[in-house]
């Protein structure tokens, strides 16, 4: 119980926009009042306000409509324990459950994915951290050969965490880096491999396709891999970032989200619009600058931080 109070204060950090912006004024608005359709409008405009997306919104005011209409939703303030149930109610437990190379093979790739800007780089170091404590070794590939920064940067990352990094020249085939990393992974019986990628619009047509061929590679290299293509997307990016997922899905199935810099600037409504538009699981939260400040994504935890008192943290 403690920890959960702790995710949660740290959650709560993370989602003060959220509460700010929605559920403060929210709750300001339902106490007290009948519930009738002129407040089920507002409850509509607020989740609006707060990037939960057309879908998810119209699906939330459609259930607080059945319940009124039945009768089991009379007053506004039991609209904010409703709204908690059916957001936490999204997510099966599966859905978040981390895809591994089978049992007796190694290693498991997880391909990282995102914009420039969303904290790509950050997030494979918070991951490499995590598997480091679970005691797996770690390998990394560098496949953004268009930026020596970049290169460097999760070279710098690689050194803090005592982990090696493959790499190829500069304006090199991204494609032949992953090759090579694959290669030194089985080599030197990694048990993780993370290839971070450049960071490409995902209206770039070419830079797409070169995500596609990155996956054959892999594929061909090891097999069932890539088990994880991870996209980060930076929670402050609000309605752009849902589309980032639509567009980058397309290009290279992904099978989760890290949700990056949840540091109280983002609306925390947005992994609820992700999540029914797309289908594809917030997997990671990123709640801090450090490897440290990573945590699986509990919707149980996130809905209660979302919903919680301004002084709870």
């Amino acid at each position: 119980m403690k920890l959960f109070k702790t995710i949660i204060s740290k959650l709560g950090q993370g989602l003060a926009k959220t509460r700010d912006t929605f559920v403060s004024g929210l709750r300001s608005v339902l106490l007290g009042r009948k519930l009738d359709e002129e407040l089920i409008l507002e409850i509509e405009r607020r989740l609006l306000q707060a990037d939960v997306g057309v879908q998810a919104t119209t699906k939330l005011i459609d259930s607080i409509r059945a319940d009124h209409r039945s009768g089991k939703l009379t007053k506004g303030e039991d609209v904010l324990e409703h709204l908690k149930r059916e957001l936490k109610a999204m997510w099966p437990p599966a859905d978040r459950e981390l895809r591994m190379a089978p049992a007796g093979t190694r290693p498991t790739v997880i391909l990282v994915t995102g914009v420039n800007g969303a904290g790509k780089t950050t997030s494979i170091a918070k991951l490499c951290h995590t598997f480091r404590s679970q005691g797996k070794a770690v390998m990394l590939g560098a496949c953004d050969t268009f930026r020596a920064g970049a290169v460097r940067q999760l070279e710098i990352w690689a050194e803090r965490l005592g982990v090696e990094v493959v790499k190829g020249q500069q304006g090199g085939d991204p494609a032949a880096v992953a090759f090579d990393a694959c290669t030194a992974a089985k080599a030197r019986g990694a048990d993780i491999l993370i290839l971070d990628t450049a960071g490409r619009l995902q209206t770039q047509d070419p830079l797409m396709r070169q995500l596609t061929k990155i996956r054959s590679v892999i594929g061909r290299q090891i097999e069932g891999g890539p088990h994880e293509t991870l996209l980060v997307l930076d929670a402050t990016a609000g309605q752009n970032a849902l589309r980032q997922a639509q567009e980058f899905d397309k290009a290279t199935g992904l099978t989760g989200i890290f949700l990056s810099k949840l540091d109280g600037t983002a609306k925390g409504g947005i992994v609820v619009a992700i999540k029914e538009a797309t289908s594809i699981p917030v997997k990671f939260i990123g709640v801090g600058e450090t490897p440290e400040d990573v945590q699986p994504f509990d919707p149980d935890a996130f809905v209660e931080a979302m919903f919680s008192e301004p002084d709870a943290g």
